[in-house]
Formats: structure tokens, sequence, C-alpha cells
């Protein structure tokens, strides 16, 4: 049974009435970011029930030191954490000396939460009955800035009902976190100071082993009936908590607020020295501002974002809802204003997956990044990889690669493999070619090859070279193979000649080969330069180009498909439905060993090739592997959902692929993995917008011009959205009857619709 406590709404997540059994997934659907830092949805006073405490600073992490049972050479010596960071949110909220919990109210009463995801701000409201029978009412209001992104405000409010009372303020600092999966209950923060000014408050701190400074501050106003007043603070400090309190005689119907200003400045912006002094330019700035103000500047930031990434579906409020969700998180994610990020798994939301970089970055989130930003933006994304190229090389070498081959990790901080499960780190490398299709689907998407010559080619020799040494040759069937792998279906391990690992294998060594010749040809100096740098010779090009024309596929003539690897047929083929529905989700249900005999597939694996290389093969084959491999396919990774549904709806299967879309869309809204408390699913959040896109509005780049074939599902009235290609912003609108397209500038475009050239005038 999936959750269904989010009350739909088109703009907002919104829920009503307080249950402690849905506190945990309320923090991280409630979640907020700017791309910079981001929170988990905590309570801002004490709560002493189930809680997973998150703030989360992009880009500052912790190596926390691999835990394996049996050390095998190659291991990564750490996994690399996203640190939960100094918390600056808490509020303990007295009424007459009794705080505030609503773990231990006598009632708690018309308690709502909404995410606005329109303005960008979080807010709560409810009526309490405490032990000392006082009511009351609060309400909330918080963000993260987008425009000053080292700050976030709260306004929090409280108004006793039936009697005057004492209403007590403590914001603090809290230093004294901890991670909830830490390998080895490491401390991993070492606090270097404490220290107060002007009723302002400091941390500094610096991570362990990896020595990130920051220094986490807070500021308030405090207001009565909307009147600040000035109230002299009394001062309380711990060796690693710093309070400040102000209490005030309330009377009944009276409110009672305070607006906290806090945020976290870096060494990775500022002088590790400095940053006392930054945080208080900062506070200042924001505190001067004050809350109303930035509140107006963040709704205006949210506005610029939506006018191009926006969505709209009419007639269906849950789909609506779902994917203005996932929107909204990827851009609280990342909005690339820092080169040094990118896109964790779970964004700020949580800290499982190391909140490091996957392969799902190229796979899924740069065709969105491309299409609703500046080309800028993606192009920093393919250069965060450019920049991790050295230790690509030094993760193939630890695997006993020579040459300058490079092999991307499977997680990564900084360029350096992190995760520590064999039959990932050391198998599922198939990431590599994600990482060269990305070069290729940007160039395809932007026309702006200058990347390759410059950056890209280089990226490209280092991830042919390790396939051309990964592959094997076999005399017995005199082709190459690729042997000991995981690939996308990770409920299959060290299997041999797994269809998509072999073909974007050979895919990545032919693309290196064609563009060493553009480039050769095209781009003289930048050639000699590459050549002088990675030195490579005709023999060893000729070399790959013998792997590339002689890899084995694993194929059933039987079936008339590829398989997903060579021994997929040896399984006993059950499908999903003849599967009880109680064993759901296997992976928590089943043992490891019986996962890996099943036939049971956990995402898109042969039928990712056929989404990233659809133009390779006819709609036929696509079918025929579509209606082999989808009934075994058990969708329990995020990222499943949205590929099936863009080759539903190619297929011309328009009940399914609306099905396959409301999963991608409402997957943690409605928790169809039962895990929505440990974080959210970002990265495949883009794939639900690859899912209309992509899916049901047809967009591919064919021919060098933009081209759609659009469709809609029946329960929809209409449907739009913009995409940004090569600088002129296309606007596609699709009802049932017909499809309009709008092009704003100054100068006409040619479009593909259905298979035929369309002009579209400018501003028509």
């Amino acid at each position: 049974m999936n959750q269904d406590y989010i009350i739909p709404n088109e703009w907002s997540i919104l829920e009503e009435g307080f249950d402690a059994k849905m506190v945990k997934s309320s923090e991280s659907l409630f979640s907020i970011g700017n791309g910079v830092m981001g929170q988990r949805a905590n309570f801002e006073e004490r709560y002493t029930g189930e809680t997973f405490q998150g703030s989360y600073i992009g880009g500052v992490y912790y190596p926390d030191k691999t835990r394996v049972g049996w050390w095998k050479n190659g291991y990564p010596e750490y996994f690399a954490k996203v640190l939960n960071a100094p918390n600056w949110i808490g509020i303990h909220v007295l009424i007459n000396n009794e705080e505030l919990d609503l773990h231990t109210c006598k009632e708690v009463l018309n308690f709502k939460r909404e995410l606005n995801m329109q303005e960008g701000w979080l807010s709560r409201s409810f009526e309490a009955v405490l032990q000392n029978g006082i009511k009351i009412k609060v309400t909330t209001k918080r963000f993260l800035s987008l425009e000053i992104d080292e700050v976030g405000a709260i306004n929090y409010s409280v108004t006793p009902l039936n009697s005057d009372a004492k209403i007590t303020f403590i914001p603090y600092l809290d230093a004294g976190i901890k991670n909830e999966d830490t390998n080895w209950d490491d401390q991993f923060w070492d606090i270097l100071n404490i220290s107060q000014k002007d009723a302002q408050s400091f941390i500094e701190a610096r991570t362990m082993k990896t020595h990130f400074y920051t220094c986490t501050f807070m500021g308030s106003k405090l207001f009565l009936d909307k009147k600040e007043v000035t109230e002299a603070s009394n001062n309380h400090q711990t060796s690693s908590l710093i309070s400040c309190e102000y209490s005030q005689e309330v009377k009944k119907d009276q409110t009672y607020s305070i607006h906290k200003f806090g945020g976290y400045v870096t060494d990775r912006n500022h002088n590790k020295n400095e940053l006392v002094t930054v945080a208080k330019q900062v506070l200042d700035n924001a505190l001067s501002l004050g809350f109303n103000a930035l509140l107006a500047m963040q709704k205006e930031s949210w506005a610029k974002i939506w006018s191009m990434s926006d969505i709209t579906i009419e007639g269906d409020v849950k789909a609506q809802q779902g994917i203005r969700f996932n929107i909204f998180q990827l851009n609280q994610t990342y909005l690339g204003t820092d080169a040094s990020l990118n896109i964790g798994p779970k964004g700020f939301t949580g800290e499982k997956y190391g909140g490091s970089t996957y392969w799902d970055t190229e796979a899924y989130c740069i065709p969105f990044y491309m299409a609703t930003k500046d080309q800028s933006v993606t192009r920093t994304l393919l250069e965060y990889r450019y920049n991790h190229l050295e230790k690509a090389i030094e993760n193939a070498e630890k695997l006993g690669f020579k040459n300058g081959a490079a092999l991307y990790p499977m997680v990564t901080m900084n360029g350096e493999e992190c995760h520590n499960e064999w039959e990932i780190t050391f198998e599922e490398i198939h990431r590599n070619g994600a990482i060269a299709f990305a070069i290729y689907n940007y160039y395809r998407f932007t026309d702006d090859y200058s990347y390759i010559p410059e950056k890209g080619l280089e990226v490209l020799i280092g991830i042919a070279r390790f396939w051309h040494q990964r592959a094997t040759f076999s005399s017995n069937k005199n082709k190459f193979m690729i042997l000991g792998v995981t690939g996308p279906n990770e409920y299959e391990n060290n299997i041999n000649n797994n269809f998509y690992t072999n073909y974007i294998a050979t895919w990545c060594i032919n693309y290196a080969l064609e563009n060493i010749k553009i480039v050769k040809k095209d781009y003289a100096t930048d050639y000699i330069r590459i050549k002088e740098k990675v030195n490579f010779s005709d023999e060893e090009l000729s070399q790959w180009k013998k792997v590339a024309d002689n890899m084995y596929y694993p194929y059933s003539k039987k079936h008339n498909i590829y398989l997903q690897q060579d021994g997929f047929l040896d399984k006993e083929l059950i499908t999903v439905k003849d599967l009880d529905k109680s064993q759901r989700p296997i992976n928590q249900k089943w043992s490891w060993d019986r996962i890996l005999r099943s036939p049971f597939i956990k995402q898109a694996d042969t039928l990712q090739t056929f989404y990233m290389f659809e133009d390779h093969f006819s709609e036929k084959e696509l079918e025929r592997h579509f209606d082999f491999y989808e009934p075994f396919t058990v969708h329990e990774s995020s990222l499943s959902p949205c590929v099936h549904s863009i080759q539903a709806a190619k297929l011309g299967r328009m009940e399914q692929a609306y099905q396959f879309y409301l999963r991608t869309s409402r997957l943690d809204l409605d928790d169809y993995n039962h895990e929505v408390e440990e974080g959210l699913h970002i990265t495949s959040m883009a794939g639900t917008w690859m899912s209309i896109v992509e899916g049901f509005g047809g967009m591919r780049v064919e021919y060098n011009l933009l081209s759609f074939s659009p469709k809609i599902p029946k329960e929809w009235v209409s449907y739009s959205f913009k995409v940004n290609f090569r600088n002129q912003i296309i606007t596609v609108n699709v009802s049932q009857n017909e499809t309009y397209f709008e092009v704003d500038g100054k100068e006409e475009i040619n479009i593909l619709v259905n298979g035929e050239k369309v002009t579209i005038p400018p501003n028509n």
C-alpha cells in the first residue's frame, strides 16, 4: 500500500493533520534547498518523537573509512559522506516555562504544512494544548534564499488562545551533530570556536580529515503583533551549542514572533581565517533587508526559474503536482552556480548514497538542464568530469589498467571512487559510457562542438582506452567479450556480456575515433596539443577499432532478441505478474542470493540501450524487446519507470506510458518504494521531465533539427512545456485535438513534427 496523505494541489505539497508516523516521510518530502545548501523539514521547536535531523552544505564531505568484511585489492579506502552540518534552525519555545513539543502535547489540532513550490517556501501552522493547559496557535514560514545563497530565514509566531502567557524563544546553533549513516560512529566535526557579538552567534568548525572550514551563524529580530521589540538576550553556551534567550509577557490573542536568520559560510568560497567576518556581513545584510524583503526576492527568483522550466498539465491535479514537485526539487538541488558541485541522488534531503555524484547526472539529468537552462549550465556539468579525468585514470590504475585508461567512479565527491560494494565498484563499469554519451548528447542538442577539442576529446580517449583494455578476446567465439560485470540491472552481479555494457563500450570507442578524425582535420592546434599530452598512435587506434568491430552481443534466435547477458535464458522465467504482491519490493523481502538467481530486473537494462541509441534500432525491434523484458521488470530503481514511459509512448501504448509517468512523478509523494523517509530520489526526477518532453512530446534531435511527435494521455485536457534549443525558446502546447508551437525571439525556426518539416515564424 502506497502512502496517500499528501493532498493533491497544483502548486503546493500539502499535509493536514498531525501523524507522528509520517514525520520522517514529511521531513523528506517538504525538504528545502537553494543549490548550495539544503535541509530536511525538521521542526524548529524541540521534537522528541522519531525524527531524522538533516542539514547539508554542498561540497562539504567526510571520507568515512570503508567497512567491509574482507578487504580486496582495489577497494576504495573510504566512502564519502555528505555531512550532517551544524543545525541553525533550532528554536526552543517555552510557554509559562513548559517546552513546546508536539510529541508530548495533550492535543495537536488543525496541523497544516505547505511547501509552496511556486514561491519557494515552507510553512506550518497548528494549535496545541500543552500539559499546563495553555492553548496556543503557532505559524512558521521558512526558506533558503536563492538570491543570497548563504542565508536562510524563519518567521516563527506564537499566539496564546485561552489565557495570557509568558512566551520564551531560545534560538540556538548546535554543532554536536552526527550522521545517521556513519560507518564507525566517528565524530565528523571538530569545533574550533564559539562566539557572540551584538546578539549574533557564530560556531566555527572544520571537518575531520578533509578539513573544510565552516562558520554557522544566526541572528534574530523580535515582534509583538508585528511591531518590532528590542529585548536583551540571556546567552548560554556549551562546548558545542550556543543560544540566546528572549522572554515576553504576551496577552491572550496577541502574537509574539521571532525572525531568525542563519546559514553557513565556508572556505570553499572564502578565506578560512575570515569566516566570522564574512558571516557577520551576510547576517547584517539579511537583518537589514528583513524577512519580508528577502521573501519577496525569493518569490522573484522562483518566478524566473518557473518561467522557463514549468510544465503545465490541465485536467489531472496529481500529475501536475508530481511534475512540479520533481522540477522544484531538481532546481533546489543544482542551479549550475558552482562548477565543483554536482547532483547527488538524494540532493540535500538525506544521507543515503553519500550525497555524491553518480552516472545519473549524465544519463538522466543533463537533458533536463540542457533544455531548461542556458547551455553553460550543462557545459559546467561536463567540465566537472573533465576536471576529474586525472582521478579517473588513477582509479583505473588501481584496478590494473594502464596507458591513461580512465575509469570514472561509480560514486564520487572529488573524482576518486568511494563506493565500497565490490559488485558495483569493480563491475558496474557501464557508468563510463554515460560520461561519453553526455558529451555526444550535449553537442547533438546545442550544436556547440567547441567543448570536444577543448576538453571532451581527452575524456573520450581515456574512456576508449579503458574499454579496449577491459575487453577479453575469446578464441572460442572469435569475438571480444566483457566479462564479470554488473549492468544497470543491479539484480544480476558478476555476469558476462551484459548487452548494454558491450554495446556502449563499442559506441564509445567508435565515437572517440570519429572525433579524433574531426579534431585532426578541423582543429589542428588542439589536435597537436592533445596528441602530445595523451600520446596515442595510429597502431593504438587500430587496436581499439579491432575491439569495436568484433564485439560479441548475446542473442536469442528463438526469441529474436538481444539477451541481457549470456545466462539470462537459463533462469526460471517467472514474470512479475506471477510474483506474490506480499513479496514486493523484493530488495526488502528477499535474500541477495535469491534475487541474483531470479529473472527479475531492477531497472531498464537492455531497454536502456534502446533508449540511448534509439536511432540504431527499428520500432519493431524496440517493440519485441519491450514486450520481452518489461514483464520481468520490478522497477525497484527510481530510474526505471521513466525509460519505460518514454518507450511505451513511442509504441503508442498511452495507458501504460501514463501509469509509468505517474509512478516516476509520484515515486516519493506516494512512496512507491517504501523508503521516502531516507530522502528523495532527486536524479530520477529528471526522468519525470523526460517522460513528458521525450515521451508524450516525442522530442528528439533529428537531422540537426528539433523534432516532435506529440501524444497525450486520455486523462489530460492539455499539457505544455518550454525548451531552450540553441538559444531559441520554443513553447509546445498539446491538447486532445491539436498541437501549437511558438518561438520566442526574432528568428524563425525549422522543426520536424511527425516527420514533416514545419517553419515557426517568430512570436507566432
